[in-house]
């Protein structure tokens, strides 16, 4: 018994002492010096978050009614007004892109086409009124792109749209 208290004395010992002979004594008797001490941090005062103005689109959405995509007369004004904007001297020879979207209900597939058939159903539209069919360009983006992401009849209304786009 009193042979294993002492090997256990003397293991502690040599532990300690091994322990506490490297390090930054043996760095300072060899001549190199020892790390720099810790600079003291500097918290700095919160960033003002800086408001990024966004481009507001001259052109309007419409509108349409769930598995439809027949412009709707309450519509009709508005393409009416985008029209006008593309007319303006100033805008002349700009092309419009429209996008198709759909609310998050139904398959990729389906809704990719119902998107395509609401952007042509927009541009036809604008055809017939007399705007330029060579600066109007299509695509559908189904429901891949929601306005809105809620899971409810007001987010899917929003969804269901033909988004108009200004191109340099």
């Amino acid at each position: 018994m009193k042979i294993k208290s002492l090997s256990l004395i003397l293991l502690v010992a040599f532990i300690g002492i091994s322990l506490g002979g490297c390090g930054c004594f043996m760095q300072q008797m060899k001549g190199e010096t020892p790390p720099p001490a810790a600079e003291p941090v500097v918290v700095a005062p919160p960033e003002q978050k800086v408001e990024v103005p966004v481009a507001v689109s001259p052109l309007r959405d419409i509108n349409f009614d769930f598995d439809k995509y027949a412009v709707r007369d309450t519509d009709a004004g508005i393409l009416k007004e985008n029209l006008g904007w593309m007319s303006a001297t100033a805008n002349r020879g700009k092309k419009v892109r429209i996008e198709g979207h759909c609310d998050q209900r139904g398959t990729v597939e389906y809704n990719l086409v119902l998107g395509q058939k609401r952007a042509d159903s927009a541009k036809n539209f604008l055809v017939n009124l007399g705007a330029d069919a060579r600066l109007l360009e299509t695509v559908s983006y189904g429901k891949e792109k929601p306005v809105d992401p809620g899971r409810n009849e007001a987010a899917w209304a929003k969804n269901r749209r033909a988004h108009f786009l200004a191109l340099q």
